[in-house]
């Protein structure tokens, strides 16, 4: 199995930025790596991923302004996020796949923007 921890959220203003990260316990650099978020109310939506290869992936709602990106040495997937929107308000989780034939969720970090 593998453990997911995400860290690097917290409480920024309106056209702050926060960089969010996502450490791994295990090797990770055959998999695929996602980004996210889930707003009180709503359903968890897609963010942003970066493949195995580098190749990366943003929601519409995000290009531009967040940057996914990925240190194998390290285990950790980084997402950037700059200009930050008061709905950018959700809490973040990262998802590998497949590790071990299966997706691996972390348990999320709390971004708040204030306006």
């Amino acid at each position: 199995q593998v453990h997911l921890v995400e860290s690097g959220g917290g409480l920024v203003q309106v056209g702050g930025s926060l960089r969010l990260s996502c450490a791994a316990s295990g090797s990770i650099f055959t998999s695929n790596v996602g980004w996210y978020r889930q707003a009180p109310g709503k359903q968890r939506e897609f963010v942003a991923a970066i493949t195995s290869g580098g190749t990366t992936n943003y929601a519409d709602s995000v290009k531009g302004r967040f940057t996914i990106s990925r240190d194998n040495a390290k285990n950790t997937v980084y997402l950037q996020m700059n200009s930050l929107k008061p709905e950018d308000t959700a809490v973040y989780y990262c998802n590998v796949y497949p590790y071990m034939g299966r997706s691996w969720w972390g348990q999320g970090t709390q971004v708040t923007v204030s306006s």
